[in-house]
């Protein structure tokens, strides 16, 4: 069946590299447009002095960084099939246009432009809905089906962690430890490597109990492992994140987030995980939607990013996570957020700073700074925690994320930027966060907006934003002044955040799937006048371009 299966890939890859090869000489007329997509991504370098470590745990970082290329390779193939090919026939190229094409490529990991879209820059076939977790040629209703026919195999078909593929005339999922066996073997080997080195006793746990997990696809054990790192390497890998997959929202890509923990700032910001309890308790839906049995252990970190692989490379990067993703590790341990330092201080100098300055009215943009930048995100990162999770529909126990499907990651990140607005004021109000934050809180966040809505309403997190923007403009909560400029008002702002959080929280806690459709279609688009603001940004970077010095360091 296997072999069936790569033999025809093999076909559709060389019709593909034929086809691409056509298009692409149609392409290169464009090459300025896509020199112009790669300018927005502003170069910087990501590095952090390694020099106070022990010089075996120089080493640990090092196989770790070696590993995580491994992921790169990868999630080439998650997102679409000929992308390993297509890599290839680029890269044979001398062409200076298509060697800017090469640059886009691997900056997009694919022929999309995630800048634009997906909007296609080397050939015309639009990016799957599925990328490359489901047969090219299925259709949501046959999955769906097949399901109905065959629900033996419900759990290996929505599992985060099997790619669906053909085998004759039926639907088959295969484990990601078979399917990328052949990255997954080398990873682990480094994993091991590290943690045979290492003298963080929590660390090396959490590398052996990985390495063990990449080949077995079971990753629970070696997430509650990584719930108890606290030395000074922060170590993220593994499938997580949903976003790649818009039919279904299911299957999870593999990333990986190498770090230095700054335990000072870290150390700071651990009083607000006393609270998350009270916070829960705050939340503006009846106490029965409420999620109280989460795990109490939900530390915070400041961490100093020095690589990235998978799909933490593309397009806008991460500036915080907030993992597990599993329910049932948020359940025993409940889930880390870790702020990623230098990444969020290249963010506002290259991009947040100019964008502000040119969309936000002149009495908002005396009253906006880091301080509420950052604070907002670590609250966003916070609130993935808050809510319904686990529930229950018509007596069967499900989750959010199952029963809102491809909706779920856009509804999620609304929900995370809301109740960050929303928590970030109860923390206030409590004398947590210092009352002058409330000064800066709001104008800051309305800027911050324009920032993420670049980077298109077909990404969660700016379909996210468009979301709230237009409820905001809608309610009075934020207005345009006659020199197209933007400003929030404060109090009004509350109590429609409070509004937008309630149906938010409802569409989840209810698994409201034809709830969150029509709330999407509402509110996800771009109006007239933030198009034209969105116009003005036209030479200011949408985001960073990170390159990472380390690598120059591997043997």
């Amino acid at each position: 069946m296997r072999i069936r299966y790569e033999l025809v890939t093999s076909i559709i890859c060389l019709i593909l590299i034929a086809s691409c090869a056509k298009k692409r000489i149609t392409f290169k007329s464009d090459a300025d447009h896509v020199q112009q997509q790669l300018a927005k991504l502003a170069p910087v370098s990501l590095s952090h002095d390694l020099s106070y470590l022990p010089a075996e745990e120089i080493q640990v970082v090092h196989h770790l960084v070696k590993a995580a290329k491994y992921l790169d390779t990868i999630f080439l193939q998650q997102v679409y099939e000929a992308n390993p090919a297509l890599l290839k026939e680029l890269k044979k190229s001398s062409n200076t246009d298509e060697g800017t094409y090469l640059d886009f490529f691997k900056t997009m990991f694919g022929p999309w432009d995630r800048l634009d879209e997906n909007k296609p820059f080397i050939n015309t076939l639009p990016k799957p809905d599925g990328a490359n977790f489901y047969p090219a040629d299925m259709t949501k209703d046959e999955f769906e089906q097949w399901l109905t026919d065959h629900p033996e195999d419900r759990e290996a078909f929505e599992s985060n962690f099997t790619m669906i593929r053909r085998g004759g005339d039926r639907l088959v999922a295969i484990p990601y430890s078979e399917f990328f066996k052949d990255q997954l073997e080398p990873a682990a080997r480094h994993l091991r490597q590290a943690a045979d080195l290492t003298s963080d006793k929590r660390l090396k746990t959490f590398l052996l109990s990985r390495a063990e997990g990449l080949l077995s696809n079971d990753y629970y054990q070696s997430d509650m492992d990584w719930m108890d790192l606290a030395g000074d390497i922060e170590v993220v890998f593994g499938p997580y994140e949903v976003y790649e997959d818009n039919l279904f929202g299911y299957k999870a890509a593999y990333e990986s987030f190498i770090c230095v923990v700054d335990h000072e700032e870290s150390e700071k910001l651990e009083t607000i995980v006393k609270y998350l309890n009270d916070m829960e308790g705050a939340l503006p839906i009846p106490d029965g939607y409420k999620n109280f049995e989460r795990g109490a252990s939900s530390p915070i970190k400041v961490v100093n990013e020095i690589y990235t692989g998978g799909d933490a490379k593309p397009g806008v990067q991460t500036s915080a996570f907030n993992l597990p993703n599993d329910e049932r590790v948020r359940e025993a341990k409940g889930s880390k957020k870790v702020m990623l330092k230098n990444v969020m201080q290249a963010k506002f100098e290259k991009c947040w700073i100019p964008i502000v300055n040119v969309v936000l009215a002149e009495k908002d943009l005396q009253r906006v700074s880091f301080d509420a930048y950052f604070n907002h995100v670590l609250m966003h990162e916070v609130s993935h925690t808050l809510g319904p999770g686990q529930i229950t529909i018509n007596g069967r126990e499900t989750t959010v994320n199952k029963e809102l499907k491809e909706l779920y990651s856009t509804i999620e990140e609304c929900k995370a930027d809301v109740l960050g607005m929303y928590t970030a004021q109860w923390l206030i109000d409590k004398g947590i966060f210092l009352k002058d934050l409330e000064k800066t809180l709001y104008a800051s966040n309305l800027g911050g907006m324009f920032r993420s809505i670049r980077f298109g309403i077909g990404s969660a997190h700016g379909g996210g934003v468009a979301i709230q923007l237009n409820y905001y403009m809608d309610k009075g909560a934020v207005r345009v002044d006659k020199d197209g400029r933007f400003s929030a008002n404060d109090r009004r702002m509350k109590r429609v955040i409070r509004d937008l959080s309630r149906e938010l929280l409802l569409i989840q806690a209810k698994g409201d799937y034809a709830a969150a459709q029509k709330f999407i279609e509402k509110y996800k688009v771009i109006k007239p006048e933030i198009q034209t603001a969105l116009d003005k940004l036209t030479d200011v970077p949408v985001d960073i371009r990170p390159s990472f010095p380390i690598e120059n360091e591997l043997d």
